[in-house]
């Protein structure tokens, strides 16, 4: 095991205290999933809600074995204000991780790569590590897990007697998520054993998790189930590192004929399906408050006998109800309850299913003329401001090595390409940021513009946002290799920055993550320069409606809008020139409608081609200053 040096510093909300967790339950999830990774390498500091520090007490059976200290909000390093908690700061203070599901893949990570042993640990990542990887704001499951439940729980407790009498939406969704047949790689095979575990009327050797088994790592006392338990056996053979017998893999040959189509469904055993994953370590406290509280008033669970089970199996998971102990969790044991009949969970979740029936719905054929002279007859065609400094142009050659695209792994075009596409965007970025701006770089990748921004404008502070933790790190490598000090770097969704700015900046901001960064400008009243991309995989969301503007409400219906969005991904070099025209177009009026509904906003939009616009596709430009 490596040495464990304390080099970061682990930021978590306090706003109360409440029988067995601190809330906000963001928090007590984070303090689970370190005692159950029995973490010690980051040092936790409590940011109380409330103006007085040393009045905030917490119950030292609540933290385990964990050290805590208390620090106020404006104590906090400076890319920590500007963040949502939980935040995990770098020993330097310029790398920041924010978020609830970044900040615990991060605790899994780290806890793995300090002691390798612990394989356990980092299969909480699940399948290629992508378990809770996609954002809130365009994944509906990590939207559950991460805001919906915490918050409908928190809400719960807090509510009147009268106004906590039914069970919360998202619980309710919960349970018809884990009614949902469990899709996972290779499941075609698993489908298939469970085929001739039916056929042949075999019992599964399932283990029985004792606590000497569980803690002690002894050997595990194996028990017959009636069916169907493969999907049992599956999943704890994978927590204890078991091998499945030749038995179960070997297939008869009627079962190896069946389609595909006929094979029996896989039922969940935990959260994602099959597997122990951060989605549980999420979801227990969560779920645990809300069974807690409901016993207490005597509510009856009969609608949630899918959440029962899940909540009992969990506790049988090796390590868990350590962890448990440690947070002074006092896991319930539950009735076995049936399952409650479909029509009683049809009215649930309403909104989601009507948003996924709009998204279906968004399917069409044929292309986009209709729309376009449609949107023509009432006066609206695509419309480009001319590019305000067409010859500008970085000198690359004489900038360091580091600050140029050209150092990734690119290949010598499209570094050329994108130097031009950083010329448009720095240049409209001089023209709008003063001496002592912030400068925040959405979406920021590799750091290609926030780097060059930094470089070229020592006076302004800039702040790289970025989800993905790889691109991350390369900006950062690349902003040391320059000696760079008015950077720094956060590793977050879009929704977890909340700091003030004056200037916004997205290269190629991917679908609704256009949206997103003129959204959060606007709230700040900053100025804009975003070059949007990937215009197919715009769709509506919780938050995101469209046509975005009133002007184009008035006209198109969502599915004609969206026919605009996917025929704006149609202008690649090698489509004929007459279908990237009408691509470009089309790539015209959505922003048009995005520009729009600024201006609805007291903004003053330009929609601009970017020079040459053989730099890329995707070659549009807004430019959004505040009126």
């Amino acid at each position: 095991m490596k040495d464990s040096v304390a080099e970061e510093h682990l930021y978590l909300g306090f706003s109360h205290q409440y029988r067995e967790s601190i809330f906000p339950l963001h928090t007590s999830i984070s303090l689970f999933l370190l005692s159950y990774c029995d973490c010690k390498l980051f040092k936790i500091f409590l940011v109380p809600t409330g103006e007085n520090v040393g009045d905030q007490i917490v119950t030292k059976n609540l933290l385990g074995d964990l050290e805590v200290h208390f620090i106020s909000r404006c104590e906090l390093p400076v890319v920590v204000q500007s963040c949502c908690l939980p935040a995990v700061v770098a020993k330097d203070g310029k790398f920041c991780r924010a978020g609830l599901s970044v900040v615990l893949r991060h605790i899994t990570q780290k806890t793995y790569e300090a002691d390798p042993s612990k394989k356990d640990v980092l299969e909480l990542l699940g399948f290629k590590k992508t378990c809770l990887k996609a954002c809130a704001e365009v994944s509906q499951w990590t939207r559950l897990c991460e805001i919906s439940i915490p918050l409908a729980v928190e809400g719960f407790l807090t509510a009147s007697p009268e106004h906590c009498q039914t069970i919360p939406p998202d619980i309710l969704q919960l349970e018809r998520k884990l009614r949902e047949p469990v899709r996972v790689h290779n499941d075609d095979k698993i489908r298939r054993q469970k085929l001739q575990q039916q056929k042949t009327g075999a019992k599964a050797a399932v283990p029985v998790l004792g606590k000497e088994a569980t803690e002690a790592g002894k050997p595990v006392e194996m028990c017959e189930h009636p069916l169907p338990s493969l999907e049992l056996s599956i999943a704890f053979s994978k927590l204890l590192v078991q091998e499945k017998s030749d038995a179960v893999n070997r297939e008869a040959p009627h079962v190896r004929r069946t389609k595909t189509s006929d094979l029996p469904l896989l039922d969940h055993v935990f959260a994602e399906g099959l597997y122990f994953t951060l989605a549980d370590i999420v979801l227990l406290p969560c779920i645990h408050q809300f069974l807690v509280s409901s016993k207490k008033q005597g509510k009856n669970l009969a609608n949630l006998p899918l959440i029962s089970s899940w909540y009992q199996r969990v506790q049988k998971v090796p390590g868990v109800k350590r962890a448990a102990g440690k947070c002074n969790m006092e896991l319930l044991q539950l009735p076995e309850l049936m399952s409650a009949p479909e029509e009683e969970l049809q009215d649930l979740s309403s909104f989601c299913d009507d948003l996924e029936e709009e998204n279906e719905d968004s399917n069409f054929i044929g292309g986009p003329r209709p729309t376009m002279t449609k949107l023509m007859e009432n006066g609206i065609e695509a419309k480009f401001s001319p590019h305000p400094c067409p010859n500008w142009t970085l000198d690359w050659t004489n900038l360091p090595s580091a600050v140029s695209p050209g150092e990734g792994k690119m290949s010598r075009d499209r570094a050329l390409r994108k130097q031009q596409q950083l010329n448009n965007l720095v240049a409209a970025v001089t023209k709008l940021a003063k001496p002592g701006d912030v400068i925040v770089d959405f979406c920021s990748g590799g750091g290609h513009v926030g780097i060059v921004l930094a470089h070229m404008m020592p006076s302004c502070q800039v702040v790289l946002i970025e989800n993905k933790e790889l691109s991350l790190i390369r900006a950062k490598d690349r902003s040391d290799e320059l000696g760079l000090n008015n950077i720094w770097f956060i590793q977050a969704n879009l929704d977890y920055f909340n700091g003030t700015f004056n200037v916004g900046v997205a290269l190629h901001a991917c679908g609704v993550a256009t949206d997103m960064v003129i959204e959060h400008c606007i709230k700040a009243q900053a100025a804009f320069v975003i070059s949007p991309c990937c215009y197919g995989f715009i769709q509506n969301t919780v938050k995101f409606k469209y046509p975005r503007s009133h002007q184009f409400k008035e006209i198109l219906s969502y599915k004609e809008h969206m026919i605009l969005c996917r025929f704006a991904d149609q202008t690649a070099v090698q489509l004929p020139p007459e279908r990237r025209l009408i691509g470009k177009q089309c790539m015209g009026l959505v922003d048009l409608d995005r520009a729009c509904a600024a201006e609805e906003r007291n903004y003053s939009v330009q929609v601009i081609s970017m020079e040459p616009e053989s730099c890329s596709p995707k070659n549009n430009m807004f430019v959004g200053i505040p009126t």
